[in-house]
């Protein structure tokens, strides 16, 4: 690449994990850029000093998107060439950069796209879920019961055939988003559950949610950044939802332990979710869901 770097904002993918996965036209790119705006200025800077780019630094980041959006649309008025990186993979894929190019797209300056490293693909080529149709949906919410409720909503709508959705996750919410998962959507869903891709303790654990959530529960610490995959199954129009049974499976249990062990439901609930690893409050909402919908 030459030298001269046309004007523009370039949107440049940089390693999730291993360095080597870094392209030769990024390297150029951040090499002859004017600026970088950075997700984490320290991050990136660890970066540039292993491929020796002295080019300056801001940081860009969810915080102050807004106001460096405009310091930057208008710098590159004027002709500027800004490169903007996340931490680790493609800027914009749940991590900012998305503000910053519609600002620019408005300006009329041009967006220039430096493919790279993704983790959700990354992920799903590896995965042998189906990559025929897929659906990213970045992290899901954070809160347990906007997060069963999200889940909910993707098992609802009528599939001719069933679908890869893909999610990221945090280490240390990892193991309530598969027990959300088995509640939704049942212990058989198929799932590959993707960690430290690219890096040296890359792993993939592959099965139904249920085996997956077994392997991580016999250690001790689950630690590295998630990619999980999901094959939500076909379901035809009027069918019911893959989570239908699981609420029923938890009604009939409650039913059962109540009658075979003279509980009454509090206890019968409690008792319920030290064997499914749940906590009792998320069985209960099951049970207010299911009663309110035979009403």
């Amino acid at each position: 690449m030459s030298e001269e770097l046309a004007p523009g904002l370039y949107l440049v993918a940089t390693p999730i994990g291993n360095l080597g996965d870094i392209t030769l036209r990024a390297i150029e790119v951040l090499k002859h850029a004017d600026r970088i705006a950075c997700e984490d200025t320290r991050q990136t800077q660890k970066l540039l000093n292993h491929f020796a780019i002295a080019t300056p630094t801001v940081s860009y980041h969810q915080h102050n998107e807004h106001h460096r959006a405009t310091e930057l649309v208008e710098s590159l008025k004027a002709g500027a060439r800004v490169a903007v990186v996340s931490d680790a993979g493609t800027p914009g894929i749940s991590d900012p950069g998305s503000w910053l190019v519609d600002a620019a797209i408005a300006a009329g300056i041009p967006v220039i796209p430096i493919p790279g490293a993704n983790a959700a693909l990354s992920a799903l080529v590896a995965s042998g879920l189906s990559t025929e149709q897929f659906q990213f949906l970045g992290f899901l919410p954070e809160k347990a019961g906007a997060r069963r409720t999200r889940l909910e909503e993707l098992a609802a709508p009528p599939r001719d055939s069933a679908q890869t959705l893909i999610f990221y996750e945090a280490p240390h919410r990892v193991a309530d988003t598969l027990a959300d998962l088995e509640s939704v959507f049942g212990a058989a869903l198929r799932m590959v559950a993707a960690r430290e891709l690219t890096k040296l303790h890359e792993e993939f654990l592959r099965g139904t949610v249920a085996e997956v959530r077994q392997q991580l529960a016999t250690r001790d610490r689950i630690r590295g950044e998630f990619v999980l995959l999901i094959e939500a199954p076909a379901k035809k129009p009027g069918a019911p939802g893959p989570d239908s049974q699981t609420r029923e499976t938890i009604s009939a249990r409650v039913a059962r332990l109540q009658a075979e062990s003279n509980l009454d439901e509090k206890e019968a609930l409690k008792r319920l979710a030290r064997e499914l690893g749940q906590s009792k409050s998320e069985l209960y909402r099951e049970l207010q869901r299911e009663r309110a919908r035979h009403r």
